[in-house]
């Protein structure tokens, strides 16, 4: 039955809308403002008589490029390479951006964008069954993320934030599989294997998509490109 924020039908009314949009704007604000940059706040720390005014200029190139990855992250998720029919899908690298964000700015911030994301991914497709469940397909999936921003320093760490933000993702989904979409298990699906189902439903586009990106992170051009923004972003 459906109420003021979600129809009968399992999917969002006006009034959901507007909530899903005012709770996203929150969560930028609320990413800008907690933006890890510690080494860049103790060079400011050095001449108080600046320390205000950059604070602000920090504030807003955070908040910028905060807005800017999560536009990035919601348009390539349009650009699907390969979709599953019961839902997920592997798409033009969009989980990056987000972990973009949490690997320069860190966890706290990364987390709050990967929040906000996940509320665009609800409005994009949206589908109610219970709180719960929404929160597991799309809030706490999507806010994982940011923990990508625990690997930020080392030669490798943004591939190795990546794969951990991919995995974090697919914990939540499969806890969401396990509760609402066993019925949705193919006849066909090896009734050995029953119990792993939402596990390898799940993580098979998850990690599709997390190999091609590591891959592409791999090469010369584009590692040494995002340390030049990550310098800029910073």
């Amino acid at each position: 039955m459906g109420n003021l924020f979600v129809s009968s039908e399992g999917g969002l009314t006006a009034a959901g809308y507007a909530l899903c949009l005012g709770i996203l704007i929150l969560c930028l604000l609320a990413g800008f403002a907690l933006a890890e940059n510690q080494g860049t706040e103790n060079r400011w720390a050095e001449n108080r008589g600046t320390e205000n005014r950059g604070t602000k200029k920090r504030d807003v190139k955070h908040l910028a490029y905060c807005a800017m990855a999560l536009a990035l992250a919601y348009v390539t998720s349009y650009i699907k390479v390969f979709k599953l029919p019961y839902g997920g899908s592997v798409t033009l690298m969009s989980m990056l951006f987000i972990v973009l964000i949490a690997h320069w700015y860190g966890v706290r911030t990364g987390v709050l964008v990967g929040f906000a994301y996940g509320i665009l991914q609800f409005l994009q497709e949206p589908y109610f069954l219970s709180l719960f469940q929404v929160c597991c397909d799309y809030v706490l999936a999507f806010a994982a993320l940011g923990l990508a921003g625990l690997f930020r320093k080392g030669k490798n760490s943004l591939p190795a934030g990546y794969l951990m933000a991919v995995l974090a993702r697919g914990v939540f989904h499969s806890i969401g599989g396990y509760l609402y979409w066993m019925d949705y298990m193919p006849e066909n699906f090896p009734q050995a294997l029953r119990d792993l189902y939402p596990i390898v439903y799940n993580y098979s586009y998850l990690l599709a998509e997390g190999a091609v990106t590591v891959a592409v992170l791999k090469i010369p051009a584009v590692n040494q490109a995002l340390e030049r923004i990550r310098k800029a972003a910073i």
